[in-house]
């Protein structure tokens, strides 16, 4: 994958959130936006399909003016056996001739299932099987998805509270031959291999140096809970010190990544307080300084000869 603008350290948009991103003050450099809840799907057979929340997309407008804004998609659907959606890709065409965002993204997972014919949303991103044939399901989409969106694309690793059995691949290897065939790039969500790790008893850190870190466009990072027993990825909480530490081993080794971004349900904001979510996001910045190459020093060096 070709490196990606370096944009720095990102804030996932959340409508609680307008006031943060309002006023970064120089603790973000670009916002990412979930773009499907900025808008109204009526359906198949409706035109026009799909209706702007036109408050929030003037606002965003607005936003964009201003800095980078990034969509991070959740209605794609990439992994689904049928009722992959063409004129969903024609909405987020839509959004790039307006935002012309430099690379977008999407969960390497699926949501609409298949019910005696019609499609059926389910309501959760859940995993895919780990082999060839699921590779070779999605490959031509991805190129479906690169073709209505001329810009680099990213699918991001998923979050699996139970396993699917019998894997031809472990899902290291199995993101490595996703990009390698599919030509897109990865979406590394740290804090979802921290809660597999967790769940599912690896090393995280491991897992990290078994991935090909060429591939990574984008890091995402956030905080969870656990409840009953697991824990969960639910955007709920600052950046836990354990998703810190695989941040700061991770971000260095990512020579193509474009920026890191952190991820906090507007639910729970009041709850983690905007004072830390300025301190998490900083802290971000000075990591992703600290991992930029330095501008190189020249020296004019003025000889004088003597007469």
């Amino acid at each position: 994958m070709l490196p990606l603008p370096k944009l720095g350290v990102g804030l996932a948009f959340q409508t609680p959130l307008r006031g943060l991103i309002e006023r970064p003050a120089g603790a973000f450099d670009m916002v990412e936006v979930v773009p499907d809840i900025l808008w109204t799907d009526l359906g198949l057979g409706h035109e026009p399909r799909y209706l702007d929340d036109t408050e929030h997309v003037a606002w965003l407008d607005g936003i964009a003016r201003g800095m980078p804004v990034i969509p991070h998609g959740i209605g794609l659907s990439i992994g689904s056996a049928a009722h992959f959606d063409p004129q969903h890709l024609q909405q987020l065409r839509r959004w790039h001739q307006r935002l012309r965002f430099p690379w977008h993204s999407d969960h390497l997972a699926f949501h609409v299932a298949d019910h005696r014919g019609q499609a059926v949303n389910v309501g959760i991103t859940l995993p895919l099987p780990r082999d060839l044939a699921t590779i070779d399901l999605i490959r031509p989409r991805v190129r479906q998805v690169q073709a209505a969106v001329p810009v680099p694309f990213l699918l991001e690793n998923n979050v699996w509270y139970f396993d699917i059995p019998e894997a031809e691949m472990d899902e290291a290897d199995f993101l490595n031959t996703l990009c390698e065939r599919c030509g897109c790039g990865l979406l590394l969500d740290l804090h979802n291999v921290h809660t597999n790790a967790v769940n599912h008893g690896f090393d995280a850190r491991a897992f990290v140096d078994a991935l090909d870190l060429n591939n990574v466009g984008e890091i995402h990072v956030a905080g969870g809970m656990m409840l009953d027993g697991v824990y969960l990825d639910a955007h709920s909480d600052a950046v836990p010190d354990e998703v810190w530490a695989l941040l700061e081993y991770t971000l260095p080794r990512c020579p193509n990544v474009g920026a890191v971004v952190f991820e906090l349900f507007g639910s729970w904001f009041d709850v983690v307080g905007e004072a830390r979510v300025r301190a998490d996001l900083r802290r971000m910045k000075r990591l992703w300084q600290s991992c930029q190459p330095q501008p190189a020093i020249t020296c004019e060096l003025d000889f004088k000869v003597a007469a």
